[in-house]
């Protein structure tokens, strides 16, 4: 284990005969870059007092994050686990940051900044109607084809509105019965045909424990995924078992509602060929996409986006050749990879594996996107924080994605700072071989590890400290 302070700055301060010595720590730890003080060039009275008030409060924050680190709760996690925390620029505190663990979900991370940086903040996934050939007096020759563009968020409002947390942003398949009416649709000799074949037809990753697709934690996947791929959701999700011919089924209803006749059964298939576009939906901006998917942290979203890097950069429409666009995407950013393991763009594969450093470098770096940090939820407001850290000091200050599997806990995000002009806390957390049953004793980890953070800075301020 190696933590830093500032050491030096308390030592130059006792060396001028500072009254306020005993206020360090006892320990001391050897900084692994050159101390604030020694950047500063000086150490003048003038600035001494900001130099060790900032190592009184580095100091304080180690005893806090060495009491989490050392929770019961934790059990075999207390050793397999990584964490690493830092302030403008400095890493003030690390254990095992280059440790290889199973991230859990916050293995989105690295799904959402390779999606914002390939695919473009704002880009969108259009969900089309096509016709073999153009609508002739309002009569549609043959069947009318629903091309699935990989939009994750497609889907109704009884369903956004279902997620636990707050209601989730979607995609409303009813404005593009609209506009087929307003084009002027008002017979289909055929029927409605859904066309997943953007992407393979690979439902759930082999890995996966089947639990996952029984508990509702992801869908069916599919190109045209419509409602994450369920037929209902409560009390209990029941997948589609065809997404695109569910997909189908809804809208020819909808068509329907709106005067125009269908003459044929839903059923999924492949557009022809020079097919004439009827009308098209475009998603939401991605990066309204990618935020939704971090701050519900969900699956489908992270495997559709997975699916469409793959399609656009790689091999194809496959979780496979996605995965292998964000290794190559990260590592061409400079990223370290050599520890990670990736089998999935969700993080619910357990052998997944990830680095504390390597999820940092995705929040606070060169390489970082501030739209990445903008989408994790927030502490006591938003998203899978929504109900963690009520009545705290980290309420509506942290901002972080959350990572949960059994025996598996990550939390990596950043405190936003009380005081005007400051920069945030970034840290990154993960812990695995938690005692099993481990929900419960992940959400007090997390609660302890959030108050611990949105302590800092406690210290003295600068001018009680001046001579």
């Amino acid at each position: 284990m190696v933590r830093r302070w500032l050491a030096p700055v308390a030592l130059a301060a006792i060396t001028i005969g500072a009254a306020v010595g005993a206020l360090m720590p006892a320990r001391t730890r050897t900084p692994s870059r050159p101390a604030v003080a020694a950047r500063a060039g000086v150490l003048s009275p003038r600035r001494l007092p900001d130099l060790l008030a900032r190592a009184v409060a580095d100091g304080n924050l180690h005893r806090r994050l060495d009491g989490v680190l050392a929770d019961t709760d934790l059990g075999a996690g207390r050793t397999d686990s990584c964490l690493i925390v830092t302030y403008d620029g400095d890493t003030i505190y690390d254990t095992r940051p280059d440790r290889a663990l199973t991230p859990a979900s916050t293995l989105k991370l690295l799904t959402a900044a390779v999606a914002l940086k390939r695919l473009g903040a704002d880009s969108r996934l259009d969900t089309t109607v096509v016709a073999k050939t153009a609508p002739n007096d309002g009569v549609v020759a043959g069947d009318l084809w629903l091309v699935g563009g990989g939009d994750p968020l497609l889907g109704t409002a009884d369903y956004a509105g279902s997620f636990k947390d707050q209601p989730r942003l979607f995609t409303d398949l009813a404005a593009l019965a609209d506009s087929v009416a307003r084009a002027g649709v008002r017979t289909v000799t055929g029927g409605v045909v859904g066309d997943e074949t953007r992407y393979d037809t690979q439902r759930y990753v082999p890995s996966w424990k089947p639990v996952y697709a029984s508990d509702g934690d992801v869908g069916p996947l599919s190109a045209l995924a419509f409602d994450d791929g369920f037929v209902e959701w409560k009390p209990k999700a029941i997948a589609a078992p065809a997404p695109a011919t569910r997909a189908a089924a809804v809208f020819t209803e909808l068509l329907k509602a709106r005067g125009v006749t269908i003459n044929a059964a839903p059923a999924d298939g492949r557009a022809p060929a020079g097919a004439r576009t009827v009308a098209t939906l475009p998603s939401l901006p991605l990066r309204q996409v990618v935020g939704e998917m971090l701050i519900h942290s969900d699956n489908e979203s992270a495997e559709l986006l997975t699916k469409e890097l793959g399609r656009r950069f790689g091999a194809g429409g496959t979780t496979t050749a996605g995965v292998a666009v964000i290794r190559k995407t990260l590592t061409d950013l400079g990223l370290n990879i050599d520890a990670t393991t990736m089998n999935d763009g969700s993080g619910l594969d357990p052998a997944d594996k990830v680095t504390c450093s390597l999820l940092l470098s995705l929040i606070t770096g060169p390489t970082k996107d501030d739209l990445l940090a903008a989408g994790l939820a927030v502490a006591a407001r938003t998203g899978t924080l929504f109900d963690r850290l009520l009545n705290t000091a980290a309420a509506e200050r942290l901002r972080a994605k959350t990572g949960t599997l059994e025996g598996v806990l990550g939390l990596a995000g950043l405190v936003d700072p009380i005081a005007p002009n400051k920069q945030p806390l970034t840290f990154a957390f993960l812990a695995n071989s938690l005692p099993r049953p481990s929900e419960a004793r992940g959400k007090r980890l997390q609660q302890r590890l959030g108050e611990a953070l949105a302590a800092y800075p406690d210290a003295p301020t600068a001018a009680s400290l001046a001579p």
